[in-house]
């Protein structure tokens, strides 16, 4: 029986853009798979393209029955949940527009979370969110929209990169907090000189390289840091 189950978005579910047809598909070597090959520790993966964490907590809620025979339970949002309805702001651009999930609503239903994971007798371990590239971003949600629109909400395009980050610092605090491990993907994604290699062309979903490089980080938590820092990564 597999003693990791994940639950998260996109990026967990490991969804990638095709560049050439212009649309999402799943991609076959994701993070969590490539972990499971390269271990040989099965993953569970309960992720959904487009969750935020009000909808990963039903998801949770639902497989309740089952959390239990799960060791370790694996958490990844905040991509969705920060985001916006891009059209409704191309369109109005001087309204007040507020993301999919307030960061207060945010940090109050993802610890509502971890405390139920814990609650179940499995253990959590969250997963700070991969930086975005707000250039290639901006490009991709102003696409077939008013982009002077948006951009004139927005301010200046690396707004986009700043809000991004305070929903990525907010599961930092909460892993603080609740004293919970935290594998930091963001600050390796930072390590390298030019981690948009490791991105899609929307800017904001790893690409194939950047699920192998994902997978990598978790392994090292698992064998070494993880070991030395936070005992609940041995598995």
């Amino acid at each position: 029986m597999s003693s990791i189950c994940l639950f998260g978005d996109s990026i967990g579910k490991g969804v990638v853009l095709d560049t050439i047809r212009g649309r999402y598909m799943l991609l076959k070597n994701s993070f969590s798979a490539l972990f499971s090959s390269n271990t040989g520790i099965s993953i569970q993966n309960y992720s959904k393209f487009g969750c935020t964490v009000t909808t990963g907590k039903k998801i949770i809620e639902r497989n309740q029955a089952k959390l239990s025979s799960f060791k370790y339970t694996i958490l990844e949002f905040g991509g969705n949940d920060c985001d916006f309805d891009w059209e409704a702001i191309s369109q109005n651009p001087d309204l007040h527009h507020t993301p999919k999930t307030e960061l207060e609503q945010f940090e109050s239903c993802y610890e509502e979370i971890i405390d139920f994971v814990t609650s179940i007798g499995s253990k959590p371990i969250l997963l700070s969110l991969p930086p975005l590239d707000a250039k290639r971003y901006f490009a991709w949600i102003s696409k077939d929209r008013n982009a002077g629109n948006i951009l004139h909400w927005l301010g200046d395009v690396e707004h986009i990169y700043r809000w991004h980050e305070m929903y990525s610092l907010a599961v930092t605090r909460l892993a603080a907090i609740k004293n919970v491990p935290l594998l930091d993907i963001r600050s390796t994604f930072l390590r390298v000189r030019n981690y948009f290699g490791l991105l899609c062309d929307d800017g904001i979903h790893p690409n194939e390289e950047g699920h192998r490089f994902i997978s990598g980080v978790i392994q090292n938590y698992v064998s070494k840091a993880g070991v030395q820092r936070h005992p609940a990564f041995l598995v």
